[in-house]
């Protein structure tokens, strides 16, 4: 993410700071080379920065209610949204998103 110095690296950093600011029990790590956000060892949300884009992508998004139709994927766990930075996304939404992944992977490991 920090070898990525222009507008890419600033939507990927903008994203990843929201992850981290959802809880003092937010751990950083890197998965697969992408910074993931994890509650003690399970992961909710990454960044990843492709050419083109970033995906910032939830492990368990197709069970997350998305009413503003963000999320994007077919795979039966995973889901990403994909931000490009001369498109608009809604940041009120994405940001819910985020929160809503940390909070099912808290309430995921209060009941394990």
């Amino acid at each position: 993410m920090h070898k990525h110095s222009g507008a890419l690296g600033e939507v990927a950093r903008r994203w990843f700071e929201v992850m981290r600011i959802c809880g003092d029990d937010v751990r950083e790590l890197l998965h697969d080379g992408h910074p993931t956000a994890c509650v003690d060892d399970a992961a909710f949300a990454y960044v990843n920065v492709f050419t083109a884009h970033v995906n910032v992508g939830f492990f368990l998004g197709a069970e997350l209610p998305d009413p503003s139709g963000l999320l994007e994927g077919t795979g039966k766990f995973m889901r990403h949204v994909k931000l490009r930075p001369e498109c608009e996304v809604d940041a009120l939404a994405l940001r819910k998103l985020i929160e809503t992944a940390y909070v099912d992977m808290k309430g995921r490991l209060s009941m394990a």
